[in-house]
C-alpha cells in the first residue's frame, strides 16, 4: 500500500471519526433524556438535541485535534491495535476535559453533565470498534495481494535476516518480500523458505524492474557505504522508496532502545525479551493454563486412548526424543497416530520427503492410520503435551519441538530458535503449519522470542483455535 492510499485510508478514517462523534453524542442524548438510564431527570430540565449541537460540533473538533497531536492519522505501518486504542482513550479523554472546562465555565446550568460522559464512553467504544472493523478489511485485503507492498531485501546477513522475520512474522503490516540480493555466493544463492535468493547486489537495477518492488531494505554494513549511497541513488531514481537499517554492533532490531537526549538520537541494547522475570512468569501461566487444561480434557483424553487401541494395536501414547531450551533433551507425549513400527519403516519412504532443510513431512504418510489421520487433522494428537507442559519441559506458546537429527541440521543462525521452551502452539501453527518453510518458520520461531509478551502468547492461542478447526496446514 502505497504512501498516498495510506493517506487516503486515514483521510477517510478521519471522516468517519467525525460521523462517529457525532452518532455518540446523539445516542447519548437518546440515553439521558429519553431513556433516562441511572438516574431521572426533571421535567422543568428537560431540552431539545438542537442546544447540544455546537456541542458535539465543539467536541469533535477537540478530539481531533488531540488526535493530529497523537499521531493518529500520520501514515504508520508500526503503529500496533493498543498503540490506536490508547490514542483512542486518550484524545477523546483530552476532548471531554477540555469541552467540559470551557462548558460549564459558559453557561453552567444548561447542559447534563451525565450526557457529556455517556458521549464521551460512547465514542470510545465506537471510535474502538470502527478500527478493529478497518485492521480486519485491510487484513483480508492484503491476504488477497491488494494494497501490499512488494519489497525487495539488499542483504541476508544478521541484519537482513532481522528484516525479513519481523516482516515475515507480522502480515497485517501489509509487506511481501519479492527476493533477496545478497554478494556472499551462498547467500546469494540459496532460498529463504519461500522467498527466492536473487543473486548478486551487482544485479540490483535489473532485478529491481524485474519484480516490480515498491521499496527497497538496504540491511548490508554501513562500512560499505559507498555501495549503500550508490543503492539509494538507483532506487530513487528508478521511483523506488529506499530503506537503510542501521546496523550498529549487528544488533537484532527489536533489542534496540532509541532514545532522544537532549535533542541528540541515542541507540542503546535493551533488555532480553527472555529474562528471568519473563520466563518466571511465563512458566506460571504455563503451569496454570497445562494443570487446569489436564483436569478438564481427561475425559476426552481417555475416549481419544480407547478409540486408539481399538484402531490398530500398540500404546495410545507415543513418546519420541526431542531437544528443549538450550538444547536439552526430553520425552514428548503425543497421542500415537501411526502404525506401531513407523520409525522403522521411515528410511524406505524418505524419498516421498516433502519438507525442506532438515525437516521429514509427507502430507498422505502412508504410515498413518485411520484415527490417526483424524486426530492431525484436528490436533487432537498434541493434547497429551500439556503434560509436558506442566513437567516444565515445554511451554503453552512457543518454537515447535526438534527431533535430534533436525538439529544436528541446524544452521549457525537456525539455532537461536533453541533459546526458549518449545511450544504445543506457535506462531509457525497460525502462519500455515506444516505448508510453511523451514527457514520461514525459523524465522518465525525467533522473532517470537525476540517479541515475547504475555499478550502475544495470549494472541497466538486465540488464534490457534480457527486454524485448528479450519485443520490448515496440519499433517
Amino acid at each position: 500500500m502505497s504512501h498516498r492510499t495510506m493517506k487516503t485510508v486515514n483521510l477517510i478514517t478521519a471522516i468517519v471519526d467525525i460521523i462517529l462523534i457525532f452518532v455518540a453524542f446523539g445516542l447519548a442524548y437518546e440515553i439521558r433524556y429519553r431513556f433516562q438510564w441511572f438516574r431521572d431527570i426533571d421535567p422543568a430540565f428537560y431540552t431539545t438535541f438542537q442546544p447540544y449541537i455546537p456541542l458535539a460540533i465543539l467536541l469533535a473538533g477537540l478530539i481531533l485535534v488531540a488526535f493530529l497531536l497523537e499521531g493518529v492519522y500520520r501514515p504508520s505501518r508500526s503503529r500496533t491495535f493498543g498503540d490506536e486504542i490508547y490514542a483512542v482513550i486518550n484524545g477523546t479523554t483530552t476532548g471531554f476535559v477540555v469541552m467540559v472546562f470551557i462548558v460549564f465555565f459558559w453557561r453552567p446550568l444548561v447542559y447534563s453533565r451525565l450526557i457529556f460522559v455517556y458521549a464521551t464512553a460512547l465514542i470510545i467504544v465506537l471510535l474502538i470498534l470502527a478500527r478493529v472493523i478497518r485492521r480486519m478489511l485491510l487484513g483480508y485485503l492484503r491476504s488477497r495481494g491488494i494494497g501490499v507492498d512488494r519489497v525487495l531485501i539488499v542483504g541476508s546477513g544478521s541484519v537482513g535476516l532481522s528484516v525479513i522475520r519481523n516482516l515475515v512474522a507480522r502480515p497485517e503490516l501489509g509487506y511481501k518480500v519479492v527476493g533477496v540480493l545478497d554478494d556472499d555466493p551462498e547467500r546469494g544463492s540459496k532460498d529463504i523458505g519461500r522467498i527466492p535468493a536473487l543473486g548478486s547486489i551487482e544485479n540490483f537495477a535489473e532485478v529491481l524492474q524485474q519484480q516490480q518492488a515498491d521499496e527497497v531494505i538496504i540491511a548490508i554494513p554501513w562500512r560499505f557505504r559507498t555501495k549503500i549511497l550508490d543503492l539509494v541513488s538507483q532506487s530513487t531514481r528508478a521511483g523506488v522508496r529506499p530503506r537503510v537499517v542501521p546496523d550498529l554492533f549487528q544488533m537484532s532490531l527489536s533489542s534496540v532502545q532509541l532514545q532522544d537526549v537532549a535533542g541528540i538520537p541515542m541507540m542503546s541494547p535493551s533488555e532480553a525479551q527472555l529474562g528471568s522475570g519473563a520466563r518466571a512468569s511465563k512458566r506460571l501461566i504455563d503451569m496454570i493454563g497445562s494443570g487446569i487444561g489436564l483436569i478438564i480434557l481427561s475425559p476426552i483424553l481417555l475416549i481419544i486412548g480407547t478409540i486408539i487401541r481399538l484402531d490398530s494395536p500398540g500404546s495410545p501414547i507415543f513418546r519420541q526424543p526431542r531437544i528443549g531450551r538450550n538444547g536439552k533433551g526430553f520425552e514428548v507425549y503425543k497421542f500415537r497416530t501411526m502404525v506401531q513400527d513407523a520409525d522403522q519403516k521411515k528410511d524406505a519412504i524418505r524419498h516421498l520427503n516433502e519438507a525442506d532443510g532438515p525437516l521429514f513431512k509427507i502430507k498422505d504418510d502412508p504410515r498413518v492410520t485411520r484415527a490417526g489421520s483424524f486426530l492431525r487433522r484436528s490436533s487432537l494428537d498434541e493434547l497429551p503435551q500439556l503434560w509436558n507442559v506442566l513437567r516444565g519441559d515445554m511451554s503453552l506458546v512457543g518454537p515447535r519441538p526438534a527431533l535430534p537429527e533436525e538439529v544436528e541440521g541446524y544452521a549457525d543462525w537456525h539455532r537461536t530458535r533453541l533459546a526458549t521452551a518449545p511450544g504445543i502452539t506457535g506462531l509457525w501453527q497460525i502462519s500455515g503449519r506444516s505448508d510453511i518453510p523451514f527457514d520461514e518458520m525459523v524465522l518465525l520461531d525467533i522473532y517470537y522470542i525476540e517479541n515475547w509478551s504475555p499478550l502475544l502468547d495470549l494472541s497466538i492461542m486465540f488464534r490457534t483455535i480457527p486454524k485448528v478447526l479450519a485443520g490448515s496446514g496440519a499433517y
